[in-house]
């Protein structure tokens, strides 16, 4: 397939009939921000079920790693589904999850025996790490940061702080949950400049959180996304995660990282953490960990994933098809994914930042592999956040091929499938360009 391709007006006519079908049956809770309805995909390109073709620079929320329906995953679908579809891991043993607990005992951030605990989705495997800090570690506080996001099951949803929507309506939340500000160097929580900077965001934590709202010692876990998704695709200065990593240890609390978006290849390297120098204890993923079959994975030192049985389960997680996906996808991530995505990503990230001395709405561009997020503002000096231009930068970005979600308030997420190659980011670059010149005109 050839994109992007429009042959009608957007929304189609079989769209529109699908939509007006989804709004009488399906919940409303539910987050669309374009009315594009998916027919079937190939690498980087979708298509419509009114034949229009798209370059999808969102990949299902970052999820299509290895793009969509690729053949080495189809085939492990195919194979492992003929064999069997479910035997449920919790009471009896399968290959496929042994395997693959044994790859993420090779990959996993941390150095020293690891196990593994498999669950269906993000906010399971957050929620796997919740209840395994409390546990190992016999405290009950949980620390987590502003802006981040972790899921919306009633545990994960007390640590996610994106968007008060998200929270409305479900408190009081989980207590024993406090957040600090994170390491957003161009809208610093305390106005110093990186380069002058050591991690002084985190005074907070240690000066006022561990000293008027919970010990340190009664705090089982800290919970930080590497580069936070939701929140905008924030990239902190290594310093922010070196601090926090020195924190931790020095009250024996477990550092968790969230690598739910991040993780898998996407920043170009296997989990984004790594490009920070620092060894989480605990690390959840989910989205791309199977190229878009349910799969999460909470991956902790052995010595802290020494719970009994029945202490946690999941009927449904580690299902043996979506761990022969994740097997051939970790493949596909090692074999050429990942160098794919440090390079594309720096390629696309380059031609995004000389469309920002072209464009004012311009603010920030930022990044690691194709994890990319660019901040659109009114105005450079006072960064007003240009909220609504963004919803229509994102909407004309559609109406031209061009698949992109926001994150957080302003920006633009672009998180491909890892397969995408540099014609199709300058592609991408090149509506970006057309759309911003639209709005902005």
């Amino acid at each position: 397939m050839d994109a992007p391709l429009i042959k009608t007006a957007l929304p189609g006519p079989k769209a529109k009939a699908i939509i007006e079908r989804d709004g009488k049956v399906v919940s409303p809770s539910y987050t669309r921000g374009y009315p594009f309805v998916m027919a079937r995909g190939t690498g980087a390109i979708v298509e419509d079920v009114d034949g229009n073709q798209f370059l999808d620079c969102a990949a299902g929320i970052a999820v299509n790693s290895t793009g969509h329906s690729h053949p080495d995953v189809v085939a492990a679908i195919v194979d492992q589904a003929q064999k069997f579809l479910h035997m449920s891991g919790t009471d009896f043993y399968y290959e496929p999850q042994v395997r693959l607990g044994e790859e993420f005992s090779a990959i996993a951030p941390f150095a020293g025996p690891k196990r593994s605990f498999f669950s269906n989705s993000g906010t399971e495997a957050i929620e796997a790490a919740i209840k395994l800090a409390k546990y190992s570690t016999g405290r009950y506080g949980m620390i987590a940061f502003l802006g981040s996001f972790h899921g919306r099951t009633l545990g994960s949803l007390a640590l996610t702080s994106s968007k008060a929507i998200q929270r409305k309506g479900f408190g009081p939340m989980q207590g024993g949950v406090f957040h600090a500000n994170y390491g957003n160097c161009y809208r610093c929580p305390v106005g110093l400049k990186p380069e002058a900077c050591q991690a002084e965001c985190l005074d907070f934590l240690e000066h006022q959180i561990f000293v008027h709202l919970i010990a340190p010692e009664d705090v089982a876990g800290v919970v930080v996304e590497p580069i936070q998704g939701e929140g905008g695709y924030v990239v902190p200065e290594p310093k922010f995660h070196h601090r926090l990593r020195e924190l931790t240890k020095q009250h024996g609390i477990l550092l968790i990282t969230d690598e739910v978006q991040s993780g898998m290849g996407r920043t170009g390297k296997m989990f984004a953490i790594e490009h920070f120098g620092v060894e989480p204890d605990v690390v959840a993923v989910a989205k791309g960990v199977a190229s878009g079959l349910p799969l999460g994975v909470t991956t902790a030192r052995a010595d802290v994933m020494d719970w009994p049985p029945g202490t946690h389960a999941s009927t449904f997680g580690g299902n043996p098809v979506s761990c022969a996906a994740s097997l051939a996808t970790i493949k596909l991530l090692k074999d050429s994914l990942i160098k794919n995505a440090a390079e594309v990503g720096a390629f696309m990230i380059d031609r995004l930042r000389e469309l920002q001395q072209k464009h004012q709405l311009i603010g920030d561009v930022r990044g690691r592999g194709l994890m990319i997020g660019i901040e659109l503002v009114r105005d450079r000096v006072t960064k007003e956040r240009a909220t609504t231009e963004r919803d229509q930068i994102v909407d004309a970005c559609f109406n031209r091929g061009l698949l992109v979600l926001g994150a957080g308030k302003n920006a633009i997420r672009i998180s491909p499938p890892l397969i995408l190659n540099r014609a199709q980011a300058a592609t991408a670059v090149a509506i970006l360009d057309e759309a911003l010149a639209a709005v902005k005109s």
